[in-house]
């Protein structure tokens, strides 16, 4: 093959915030990359793999940290409670901050209020990413549908690479999750789910189901093996008989 041919990939490890390269590049991990200008960084620890010939490059991460982009829906844990805002624990490198005024629809008056009786450390909210820069802490918002504290429910970690393959090709993993535990999912985009269900056992099952996605995704048909799972605990427990399925 002469030399002309042979495509030049270049690969190195990288760290979030470093500058990969400046051009025209086609992104094919853009959960990984980010572009200021006409340059690309790196929102990960992971390995750069640079195609100088195709004009193409890729980030593989190789922790599970988050890295917030607008509009992620993000499972918090309060960390610390100010006079007009709460910080909140994102699994990221920075606090997300959630204003009051977000929260309660209402100026707040630190002389008056105190945040405490709304929000405390250890609180659960679901938000999205609001504003997020290079320059400051992500603003977290809990306006719209399904967002805001949390009251019930089992709080599960899992790592943020891997929610991708929980949530599935067009929302596949999580709906056959949903379907066979009558459990509803709140996938968060820094690696929380919440599991909300009726029934004690079904969340279980449905938690067990989730930690083998994170042990598992590698693997190929794991929707499949994932249901078969499922069922399999379902027989266990006696919420139904060998070989029937659920109404």
């Amino acid at each position: 093959m002469s030399g002309s041919s042979e495509q030049k990939v270049e690969r190195t490890l990288v760290t979030p915030g470093d500058r990969l390269v400046e051009g025209e590049f086609r992104v094919l991990t853009p959960t990984t990359v980010y572009r200021v200008g006409t340059s690309y960084y790196s929102s990960v620890v992971g390995l750069l793999e640079l195609n100088t010939q195709e004009k193409s490059l890729k980030v593989i991460p190789l922790e599970g940290f988050y890295y917030p982009r607008v509009g992620d829906v993000i499972i918090g844990i309060v960390s610390d409670v100010g006079l007009t805002s709460w910080e909140l624990n994102i699994k990221a490198p920075f606090p997300g901050v959630l204003h009051a005024v977000d929260f309660l629809g209402r100026p707040v008056n630190p002389a008056k209020d105190n945040l405490k009786d709304f929000l405390d450390v250890g609180d659960v909210v679901i938000g999205k990413v609001e504003h997020f820069d290079r320059s400051r802490d992500p603003v977290i918002s809990t306006k719209g549908k399904e967002l805001g504290k949390v009251t019930e429910g089992a709080l599960v970690e899992v790592s943020p690479v891997k929610i991708p393959r929980l949530v599935g090709k067009k929302g596949s993993m999580q709906s056959m999750i949903e379907v066979e535990t009558r459990c509803k999912l709140v996938i968060g985009n820094n690696g929380r789910v919440l599991v909300r269900c009726e029934n004690k056992q079904y969340e279980d099952i449905a938690v067990r189901a989730i930690r083998k996605i994170e042990v598992e995704a590698h693997v190929s048909g794991l929707t499949d093996r994932v249901k078969e799972f499922i069922t399999l605990e379902k027989v266990k427990r006696g919420l139904i008989g060998v070989g029937e399925r659920e109404t």
